[in-house]
């Protein structure tokens, strides 16, 4: 069942990495044709503006896709000593401190949405971008990653409970650090 439910969710962080690649390849192209009108003395203008919003949206949805990849940096110097139910448990206790955080940036997120949306703001820029139209995606994508981390967190929780360890490091260990002291 835990195998079965994290496949899915990679599926799904698999769309949602592949949808936000594509925004970062049109915000790209829209950055390079600004270039080149530049060059003939026009430009669209905003485009910096532009490029920092499409960078917030693809670090707060991405952060899913990593995390059920496996990308996140840690730094586990203790880990790699003990045997399997020992990286289990650094395992899901990371885990449960990533989500910790992770719930609490999704929290904190929203009183800068509410505000955006009570006060009708808009980008202290030439473009007046009304905020809430970044703000509510670049929300969004902190909700969904807590939402992924926290039921990483409890599949984890359910492998090690069931003492399937090599399954659980499988899901949220830290292969990385594995393949380099071999």
């Amino acid at each position: 069942m835990e195998r079965k439910m994290i496949d899915s969710l990679r599926a799904i962080n698999k769309g949602v990495a592949l949808a936000v690649g594509f925004g970062l390849l049109g915000c790209a192209a829209f950055v390079l044709l600004d270039i080149i009108m530049r060059q003939i003395g026009t430009s669209f203008g905003g485009t910096e503006e532009i490029a920092g919003y499409a960078m917030a949206l693809a670090t707060s949805w991405g952060m899913s896709f990593t995390l059920l990849e496996l990308g996140h940096v840690r730094i586990d110097l203790l880990r790699s000593r003990f045997q399997s139910f020992g990286r289990a448990l650094f395992d899901v206790f990371s885990m449960i401190v990533m989500s910790g955080v992770i719930v609490t940036i999704a929290i904190k997120a929203w009183p800068v949405l509410e505000r955006s949306l009570v006060n009708g703001s808009r980008a202290n820029t030439p473009l007046e971008t009304p905020l809430v139209w970044v703000q509510l995606p670049w929300f969004a994508g902190w909700v969904w990653f807590a939402i992924m981390s926290c039921l990483t967190t409890f599949v984890a929780l359910s492998l090690l409970f069931k003492r399937r360890f090599e399954d659980t490091e499988e899901i949220v260990g830290a292969f990385a650090e594995e393949e380099a002291l071999q």
